[in-house]
């Protein structure tokens, strides 16, 4: 009698490549040495990668490790929850909440423009007194394992969006740090702070960090931005922000 294990080689790729990535490495690669063989090919990652839109000719290449490579696209995700303020303050530690307070105003706001983005329907403002919010993200928790983070270091993508009113000068700051298991330092970008003038273009300007290269030992990624306006008036005429990104992945997809 024929066995899916009497199938060709190539076959086998086939059938296997259509199961979930987890079942394939916790499951599938326990039944027998030769399931344990395909599964490790680097053909079947490929298979995966093609199947589910990962992969370009111009990649082949450059990847070093179609498995981990299929890992990272499969896991690329914003991982800074409600980044758009669509959930009003959720997921955000207010760090500081001072002047008149944080608040969160619809898009394009008073004397504000349009996002680039015609998703992006709100954002976040300050107040006269300084203002900054922050979310911690713990990589485990997010399908990122310690020796993916160690051994292969993805490159960490960070993005954030600000503007300004029109009729009110403004301060935007960002705090971006990799943290170790014991929440030590491993590396950080903090860029000199913003300042917009009065009568500015209240333009929505991107500003974005990729790091690479950064110690072993990356378990949290801990964000941070916020300002205050320059002229001390009462209301929200601050720093406004929204559509805010942490991504991961293979540097051949950025």
């Amino acid at each position: 009698m024929t066995t899916i294990s009497d199938l060709p080689e190539d076959v086998l790729v086939e059938l296997l490549s259509m199961l979930p990535a987890q079942d394939l490495i916790c499951a599938c690669r326990l039944v027998c040495t030769q399931w344990r063989y395909v599964v490790d090919l680097t053909t079947l990652w490929k298979r995966k990668c093609q199947r589910e839109g990962f992969h370009t000719q111009n990649l082949d290449r450059s990847i070093p490790d179609w498995k981990i490579f299929y890992m990272l696209c499969n896991l690329k995700r914003n991982l800074i929850k409600n980044p758009c303020a669509e959930e009003s303050f959720q997921h955000w530690k207010l760090d500081k909440n001072e002047g008149d307070k944080w608040r969160i105003e619809e898009l394009p706001g008073p004397l504000g423009r349009e996002m680039p983005d015609p998703k992006v329907h709100k954002y976040f403002v300050t107040s006269f007194g300084p203002c900054f919010k922050s979310q911690l993200i713990t990589l485990k928790n997010e399908g990122y394992w310690n020796e993916l983070m160690d051994e292969k270091r993805p490159e960490i993508v960070v993005k954030d969006w600000y503007a300004a009113r029109f009729d009110c000068g403004c301060r935007y700051e960002i705090t971006v740090r990799l943290l170790s298991e014991d929440y030590i330092v491993l590396e950080e970008f903090h860029p000199e702070p913003v300042v917009i003038e009065q009568w500015s273009d209240a333009m929505w300007r991107e500003i974005s960090h990729t790091f690479y290269n950064y110690p072993a030992g990356v378990r949290y990624i801990w964000f941070q931005h916020g300002g205050q306006d320059t002229q001390f008036w009462a209301g929200w005429y601050g720093i406004r922000m929204t559509n805010s990104s942490i991504t991961i992945g293979p540097w051949t997809l950025l």
